[in-house]
């Protein structure tokens, strides 16, 4: 696939920010990584994984801050540094928790700024995405306009947030019901989301082989945050990607199963070049961007 690139310029990277969060319980901690030079910063809010940390996810962050973005990543209430599991009284809400840390980290950019040295007055809080992978793509599209159904099916309440412009969702899991396997019925009830009002424009990434145990559909499960919202939207289809998608996780993180730097270098080109061209007006790169072997586009 070719996609053009930028030079990469140096990042600096300070963690943990703390943000106060009482109704939380737990403080909010955010990593934030962002080019050692250059104003006007356009910003990442990412959410990662279940199970996962503010320290994961550097082959995209580090790439996305290299371009010219800062990218905040707060660790959510399910992260395994932080032990709330099923017997906790937040738990049933936790996805309701993840979605107001995200919320929260853009309450609280002038306390983000003040904490990095050399970050004040950097930012351009008029260019904001949202990006996650796997559960935290549900979460992060959440910010862009999908809802959570009720049990009988009713769309739950609208938590988009108009400062956020576009939206990257790696993994992201699909519809649920009659899709979820009975596990996943029995304990992420709230994995039912509705894309029929996400009309942030926003860029789809899934795995041609990623098989979910939670669902009882294929890979084509992935794809339902485009195929079921309305507005600009755009699919990469990886070819041979699995649910960590080459690896973009971690350089060496273990759950990874199909482990391929090519596969990561086309993420992190691909997703750069759709954040530069949703966020900066008149950025022709995601229109530059051809498929090939590694994968397929598509764009509505």
């Amino acid at each position: 696939m070719r996609i053009p690139e930028q030079q990469p310029t140096p990042v600096v990277s300070v963690r943990p920010v703390v943000l106060p969060a009482p109704n939380r319980g737990t403080d909010l901690q955010v990593r934030v990584t962002a080019p050692l030079t250059g104003t006007g910063l356009p910003i990442v809010v990412f959410a990662h994984g279940f199970g996962g940390n503010m320290d994961m996810y550097a082959p995209l962050v580090e790439h996305w801050a290299a371009h010219g973005f800062a990218v905040l990543q707060p660790t959510h209430l399910d992260s395994r540094t932080l032990a709330v599991g099923p017997d906790d009284p937040r738990y049933p809400e936790i996805w309701r928790f993840r979605v107001a840390d995200l919320g929260q980290v853009l309450d609280s950019l002038d306390v983000i700024e003040a904490a990095v040295p050399g970050l004040a007055g950097r930012l351009d809080r008029d260019r904001v995405a949202v990006a996650g992978h796997s559960w935290g793509g549900q979460t992060a599209s959440m910010l862009l306009g999908a809802r959570v159904l009720g049990a009988d099916g009713t769309p739950g309440e609208d938590m988009s947030d108009p400062r956020v412009k576009a939206g990257v969702l790696l993994a992201t899991t699909g519809t649920g019901g009659a899709d979820l396997t009975p596990f996943a019925a029995e304990h992420f009830p709230f994995m039912s989301p509705t894309f029929a009002e996400m009309a942030t424009p926003t860029l789809i990434v899934a795995g041609d082989q990623d098989k979910s145990h939670l669902s009882v559909r294929g890979p084509d499960w992935f794809t339902d945050p485009y195929f079921l919202s309305p507005g600009p939207k755009s699919l990469l289809v990886v070819s041979g990607g699995e649910h960590s998608l080459g690896g973009i996780a971690g350089h060496h993180v273990t759950e990874t199963t199909d482990e391929s730097p090519e596969r990561v270098a086309l993420i992190q080109r691909a997703t750069t070049a759709y954040l530069r061209s949703a966020l900066i007006p008149g950025d022709p790169a995601w229109t530059q961007v051809a498929p090939g072997e590694l994968g397929r586009i598509e764009s509505r």
